[in-house]
């Protein structure tokens, strides 16, 4: 399967995904939807610039990076394996085709979706701190982690002991491999974006569940699943995963900051602007 190919399976899985979950989710009466979604994009248009130029230069630099981080990078990965010893290749244990499918499903489509989902949710929604909350924090994971690659050199474990720990997203589907290997290299894996980026989603889910509470639970359980299939799949360390975890929770401390005086469309209290009697209202009416 070609690469554009993928990306075409990728963007109908993950469309696929967002109808149905729209639907479970729910936003109200269309036309409403819509109008509010046109000026909550305008009012949070300098995030989403930021964060656009952000993953401009994340593309731009990433080759040179991994150039650089073997320069000034300290390599880590030694370090981590006497750490955890044989953590990853432990969980693999429990592997089998359905776990496989699984977890090579939500590491591919869901985290696609668990990223992109709450954009569309919160900009049809009418809740502009939500989003401009989750385009700051996700510009923050992007930014702070393309330091940490260069900081940093770490090989996963699937590359770092293959006797023990097999590549289980690419035997059980090697096309999926030109995907990813467009979009990050093997010395990529602290802290795991992955990791950071779900639990990113799934923290501002919480903290404004107000705005869609069955959106919640969702967002809890995906980022959850992607979390263990970035070990269960040979990807991340534990290490790496944790590591995700406190860049997840520093990015969302400080875009809740830097969100705190975006209110919502009729310029009440931001922390009303939880959008949560306008989001209880829709959600009855759902």
């Amino acid at each position: 399967m070609t690469l554009l190919a993928l990306l075409a399976q990728v963007v109908g899985v993950v469309l696929a995904l967002h109808v149905v979950s729209l639907a479970v989710v729910g936003v109200g009466e269309p036309r409403a939807a819509l109008g509010a979604a046109r000026r909550t994009a305008r009012r949070v248009a300098p995030a989403g610039a930021v964060l656009a130029g952000v993953l401009l230069v994340n593309g731009v630099v990433r080759d040179a990076g991994v150039e650089l981080s073997w320069l000034v990078g300290v390599n880590v990965t030694a370090r981590i394996h006497a750490l955890e010893g044989g953590l990853v290749a432990d969980l693999q244990s429990f592997a089998g085709p359905p776990l496989t499918a699984y977890f090579g499903f939500v590491y591919v489509f869901g985290y696609v979706f668990l990223l992109t989902f709450p954009l569309v949710l919160y900009a049809l929604r009418g809740a502009p701190r939500p989003l401009y909350a989750t385009l700051v924090a996700y510009g923050l994971n992007y930014g702070v982690g393309l330091v940490c690659y260069v900081l940093f050199v770490a090989y996963g474990p699937r590359n770092f002991m293959p006797e023990l720990v097999d590549s289980l997203l690419y035997t059980s589907w090697p096309g999926v491999q030109r995907l990813t290997s467009a979009v990050n290299v093997n010395t990529n894996v602290f802290p795991s974006l992955h990791a950071s980026l779900s639990v990113t989603a799934a923290v501002l889910a919480y903290r404004f569940r107000a705005v869609a509470p069955r959106w919640t639970p969702i967002a809890a359980s995906l980022a959850l699943s992607v979390a263990v299939a970035t070990m269960y799949l040979g990807i991340h360390w534990l290490t790496d995963v944790l590591g995700g975890l406190v860049l997840a929770g520093a990015c969302v401390h400080v875009a809740l900051g830097l969100s705190a005086d975006v209110g919502d469309d009729r310029g009440e209290c931001p922390e009303r602007a939880e959008c949560g009697e306008r989001g209880e209202r829709s959600e009855r009416t759902a």
